[in-house]
């Protein structure tokens, strides 16, 4: 007698959505398998994280190894995944509050389609109920069952060498009737209803039989294909001229399959600054922010400095220009200049803020070297106008060369030539202001 195949007892003649390769590499594994396990009792299997969380809020669900409609004994010796498994680890990642977008990394040459569909469906309703992205990467393969699971998300990787498609579905029957004549065995098979035995593995089969199967196949394929370009916002017609193949690399996005070439660490990136996108920044605003200070102070501070040598050579500098830095005049504008409202169109608005924010940045930089400090990104953010920053540093320095006048000179003794009369200059300041408020 020959040793029993549990897996061919599992798989034959059942419609599977499985890659050619794995699916012999399965076959030819199952006679090295211990079955006295399968007579073992059930024990419970340690409890396995569904998923894990990076520190941008990404959960990674792993989606590895065979996939069948539900675990039991072969699970677990082939490394296999089911689909309830899969299902209920992408639930927990989307309903976890500290969980912002979902990644799911595939290795898989895909397994059972019963169950398939289902899952797919439910994956669907996960990511549209939870409102979050919902990443795939294909490390190193998301072929046939697998790939129907990976057309689920948002955006779909694959490596260099990652393999996708195999969009098809295969049954086979196994005819043991030879080897059975050859083994001395003679199996009889009672049974009511012309066709309760067809496909049987201990007879040839039949053209009725073989019709059969192959015309829940051609149904199955044409279920998956019509699921693999709902996902994949593909034509039907496009997805079945694949006729099954698998596509490595670059060549599955290039047949649409998938969106882009990376790896996890890659996905994982992208999505992190998808979840976070960075300001517009560029040219002068990227070095002025270098300069900035927290943003916890005050947008403006005057530092103190009482020399006013110093003080009128930054002031000179202001009208030189910086070599890194192209920046604006802090001359204020002529009153009464009109400014431009009209936008042509979204593209001359979106140009028209990049400019002004890069002259806002190009003032903050000048502050900065003068000891004023300014907060671009606050005064992006309040809408405050280049000229009133220009306006602002103007007051800020000249009341600073003012204080500095005051007290950079000692007072000198009464009666000296040079004294005025014996006046103080803080004196003399305050009566100069006071005359001219009365004028």
């Amino acid at each position: 007698m020959t040793r029993l195949n549990p897996l061919l007892t599992r798989l034959g003649g059942r419609p599977l959505a499985i890659a050619p390769r794995a699916l012999d590499g399965l076959l030819a594994a199952g006679p090295m398998l211990d079955t006295r396990q399968a007579m073992l009792p059930a024990r419970d299997a340690p409890p396995v994280a569904s998923h894990s969380v990076t520190d941008p809020g990404i959960a990674v669900v792993p989606i590895l190894g065979p996939l069948v409609t539900r675990g039991d004994w072969l699970t677990s010796l082939l490394g296999a995944s089911d689909y309830g498994e899969v299902a209920s680890a992408v639930e927990a990642a989307l309903a976890d509050p500290t969980v912002r977008a979902v990644l799911v990394e595939i290795d898989s040459p895909g397994g059972e389609v019963g169950g398939l569909f289902d899952l797919v469906d439910r994956l669907v309703s996960l990511r549209q109920d939870a409102q979050k992205p919902l990443w795939a990467v294909a490390s190193e393969s998301a072929l046939s069952a697998a790939f129907a699971i990976a057309s689920v998300a948002d955006r779909l990787y694959v490596t260099r060498t990652a393999e996708v498609g195999s969009i098809g579905v295969v049954a086979i029957h196994v005819d043991e009737s030879v080897a059975d004549v050859m083994a001395g065995l003679k199996w009889t098979l009672v049974h009511a209803g012309d066709r309760k035995i067809e496909g049987n593995a201990h007879a040839p089969l039949s053209d009725t039989a073989l019709s059969a199967i192959q015309a829940d196949v051609d149904a199955l394929h044409a279920d998956l294909v019509t699921l693999v370009a709902r996902n994949r916002n593909m034509s039907p017609d496009a997805v079945r001229a694949t006729e099954a193949a698998i596509y490595r690399g670059q060549r599955g996005i290039g047949a649409g399959l998938a969106d882009k070439l990376g790896t996890v660490d890659l996905a994982l990136v992208d999505l992190a600054r998808a979840l976070d996108p960075p300001r517009l920044i560029t040219g002068a605003s990227q070095r002025a922010r270098a300069h900035q200070p927290s943003r916890r102070k005050t947008a403006m501070t005057v530092e103190p400095d009482l020399n006013p040598a110093a003080e009128d050579a930054a002031v000179s500098e202001t009208c030189a220009p910086d070599p890194e830095t192209p920046e604006a005049p802090l001359s204020a504008p002529p009153a009464g200049a009109p400014e431009a409202t009209d936008t042509p169109n979204t593209d001359q608005t979106a140009e028209r803020l990049r400019a002004e924010y890069a002259e806002i940045a190009a003032i903050a930089a000048q502050g900065a070297r003068l000891g004023v400090a300014i907060d671009a990104a606050d005064a992006m953010a309040k809408g405050v106008a280049p000229h009133a920053l220009r306006s602002s540093i103007l007051d800020a320095l000249a009341a600073r060369a003012e204080a500095s006048s005051v007290v950079a000179v000692a007072p000198s003794l009464a009666g000296s030539p040079s004294s005025n009369g014996g006046e103080s200059p803080i004196v003399r300041r305050a009566r100069e202001r006071a005359s001219a408020n009365r004028s």
